[in-house]
């Protein structure tokens, strides 16, 4: 909040992983990356995120069970619709309820481009104002 500049541009991101240690370090760099950054590990943490706070963008970490990566994101659009999925650790294999995903072995900066990318595109914006919401998808 000291740049209220950046502040404008953040997006609420939730980020949820099954390792505390591994939450920690990940969550910095998005977070120093401008945006608004709640953790959450384990998949009820990231359950009742979803189900009391309304944010832009839900990413799904490594450390989560191939199970939870593959049942969340059902999960989180059918609370949020308009809540973008970014799943990580998925050896590209596609998803309906995944908006993006990164395969095995990608890094953090590349989680952090990714995000980038899709606010650029704008299938990502700030406050839920994705791309494809007011038409109901």
């Amino acid at each position: 909040m000291a740049n209220s500049q950046k502040s404008s541009f953040q997006l609420k991101i939730l980020y949820g992983e099954g390792d505390s240690d591994v939450l920690v370090s990940q969550a910095a760099s998005v977070q120093k990356a401008g945006h608004q950054v709640e953790m959450a590990v384990g998949r009820k943490a990231i359950v009742e995120a979803v189900n009391h706070g309304g944010f832009d963008l839900v990413i799904l970490g490594p450390t989560l069970t191939r199970n939870d990566r593959h049942h969340l994101p059902y999960v989180i659009k059918k609370s949020q619709a308009t809540t973008r999925v970014l799943v990580m650790h998925t050896d590209g294999e596609r998803h309906p309820a995944v908006d993006a995903n990164l395969d095995t072995g990608r890094s953090i900066a590349d989680v952090v481009a990714k995000i980038a990318a899709m606010m650029t595109s704008g299938e990502i914006a700030a406050h839920g104002l994705a791309k494809g919401a007011a038409a109901g998808k």
